[in-house]
């Protein structure tokens, strides 16, 4: 009796441990199980002492400001987080609102078809993506426009990433991933039909870098469209929970400093842009943005206790805890953010390339 009572009592335990990773913990959809979680190009025995340098850079803060130091830094923090998000989040880096009746996933694919729309491209035409992480809006916007799409990100794990969803996707041919830093790119002058980035373009140190590679990649009377992670109108100097909510989504997402709202139209037009529409697309009617994450904290703790545990077996670089835990807190600052509207992380802006 002793003997079958264990054997039940192993048995549940085995189908709970598997239920809480393999189930619940995470799902394949995603592309991405708890028991995979790396570094990225970290190898990992590096995880953590790259993770405190990483959080070093914020008690040196005139090196972000530093233009050459921004690249590795930002390099260094997808290293770091890229597959936790794709674990915990998806394969599409960045918020959309939420809409009644669909669910996070549908929400996120019409906020990337948006995009898509916004340009006008169809079948045939050579789109750039702009900091394109691992290749969720990339594949979407192919997948509903036909559209040939090349993406550019500095970090190689997320390129490997995006290779292999492409591929899993059947959209390797329509669907091309360089690495690369979009204040530099290797392309050539007015060879792309449109471009687009997706809560990318905050990374850089200096927004106008970024704004006139595109659009010196982009042909005559192109578009590009953009949704900016901004401070709003709402938002304070002289306010210390104002100060601090910004400066904790900065520290977490490895941010040099995030813009005003009333800088982005300015500066779009100082590298030769016209302006065609500026939106903040989180202004009602639409659905709270950062719904999702608070309805996340629940499986936020499932899943530290998962990662510490995985860490603590060897089967997860340590430092992932540490990382997994900055993305939490970060997680309220960016519901703090959004709660206040002091904060957006889909300011849209509409331009075009002259003709001449």
């Amino acid at each position: 009796m002793d003997s079958i009572a264990l054997f039940c009592t192993a048995s549940l335990l085995a189908g709970g441990v598997y239920w809480f990773v393999f189930l619940l913990g995470a799902a394949e959809r995603k592309g991405k199980r708890a028991v995979h979680l790396s570094g990225g190009s970290i190898s990992a025995e590096k995880v953590r002492d790259n993770y405190k340098q990483y959080s070093s850079f914020f008690r040196r803060p005139k090196e972000i400001e530093t233009a050459d130091k921004v690249p590795a830094f930002v390099d260094t923090f997808y290293n770091l987080v890229t597959d936790i998000y794709e674990w915990g989040w998806g394969q599409s880096f960045h918020f959309s609102p939420a809409v009644d009746g669909k669910s996070h996933r549908d929400a996120t694919r019409v906020h990337e078809e948006m995009a898509a729309d916004l340009l006008g491209i169809r079948a045939g035409d050579r789109v750039l993506d702009a900091g394109c992480g691992v290749g969720g809006p990339m594949r979407a916007i192919a997948k509903h426009s036909g559209a040939n799409v090349v993406g550019i990100t500095i970090n190689e794990y997320q390129v490997s990433r995006a290779r292999l969803h492409n591929r899993k996707a059947g959209l390797e041919t329509q669907c091309e991933v360089v690495c690369g830093n979009f204040l530099e790119m290797p392309f050539a002058e007015n060879s792309f039909d449109g471009a687009y980035s997706i809560e990318a373009t905050c990374h850089a140190p200096k927004l106008e870098d970024v704004y006139s590679e595109i659009f010196r990649v982009l042909k005559p009377g192109s578009m590009y469209v953009s949704y900016e992670w901004v401070t709003t109108e709402l938002y304070r100097e002289d306010d210390a929970e104002h100060v601090e909510v910004i400066q904790g989504i900065e520290r977490g997402d490895a941010l040099p400093g995030l813009r005003s709202y009333s800088e982005i139209a300015e500066i779009a037009r100082k590298v030769g842009f016209e302006v065609v529409k500026e939106k903040d697309l989180a202004k009602p009617p639409a659905g709270p943005w950062w719904a999702r994450l608070k309805m996340g904290r629940i499986a936020y703790w499932r899943n530290h206790i998962l990662v510490t545990v995985l860490a603590w077996l060897g089967i997860a670089p340590k430092g992932v805890v540490d990382v997994h835990e900055m993305l939490f807190k970060t997680a309220d600052y960016l519901s703090r953010g959004g709660e206040t509207g002091i904060f957006t992380p889909m300011h849209m802006i509409l331009c075009r390339k002259p003709e001449s």
